[in-house]
């Protein structure tokens, strides 16, 4: 039997990209699937791809940046299917614009769907995993939320914050069986770099030469499923960027001016 089969898993950012992937992960398991973004005509496409009854696949519409409804969204679940195995906090948006040129709006916007709405829709949803004893959160944050990059001021800050969040969280829920998985993806071959916003509040509208390049998305999904069935507390996934983070562990003079030689995008 399937390790994922008839978990419930909440999944953000389902709309594209690793969310879509992780959806269509979860389902090939035999998981029943809750489908969040605000992009409601995306979320029928894909359900439509998993291949599961209607009775497992929920559509709920969440916008991350408005958390006045979370409770009420947490309820809808729960009254749908009972429990909530699983917690996938996916959804956000990226950076690309020079630190001075970004208004304080658009670094707020950044912290309020990245961290406070990730935060928002956890805390409504850890009293449930508490009384039933058991639960998985995983936290799709970014190698962004180990060290800053060019034009990623606020992203690198929101990235870093859901770290001490959830580092701290895993030791106070560890008694109540529920577990927290931090994911730091690299380089992956997703839209988040068109979608990216930018100084003005648009969109940067550019995939990023490096991420042309990346691991896929279903790739992706796969080491996180991994991940959680093994029961890992941090996992990075991408190519050679990821030596980076061992670089600035263990020599953060050299990885201070290496990464200053490194291409801007």
């Amino acid at each position: 039997m399937s390790y994922h089969k008839n978990k419930i898993v909440w999944i953000t950012g389902a709309s594209s990209g690793i969310g879509e992937a992780l959806a269509k992960a979860f389902a090939s398991e035999g998981a029943k699937i809750v489908l969040s973004s605000r992009r409601v005509d995306e979320l029928n496409r894909v359900q439509k791809s998993l291949n599961l009854p209607d009775s497992d696949v929920l559509i709920l519409p969440l916008d991350l940046s408005d958390t006045s409804t979370t409770n009420e969204l947490t309820k809808t679940v729960i009254d749908k299917f009972g429990r909530i195995d699983i917690l996938v906090n996916n959804g956000g948006m990226s950076q690309r614009s020079l630190t001075l040129e970004t208004p304080l709006e658009i670094d707020r916007k950044i912290m309020e769907t990245n961290f406070f709405g990730t935060i928002a829709l956890t805390k409504s949803v850890l009293p449930y995993m508490i009384k039933q004893k058991s639960g998985h959160i995983i936290i799709m944050s970014s190698i962004a939320g180990k060290f800053g990059f060019f034009y990623r001021s606020a992203y690198a800050a929101s990235k870093h914050a859901l770290h001490g969040f959830f580092e701290a969280l895993r030791m106070e829920v560890f008694n109540d069986n529920v577990k927290v998985l931090l994911v730091c993806p690299g380089k992956i071959k997703t839209d988040i770099s068109i979608n990216a916003i930018t100084s003005d509040g648009g969109k940067h509208n550019k995939m990023d030469e490096s991420q042309e390049k990346g691991l896929s998305a279903e790739e992706c999904a796969r080491q996180v499923l991994k991940g959680v069935k093994n029961n890992k507390y941090e996992i990075f996934i991408g190519g050679k960027e990821l030596r980076a983070i061992w670089v600035k562990r263990f020599f953060p003079n050299l990885f201070t001016r290496l990464i200053r030689k490194q291409k801007p995008e």
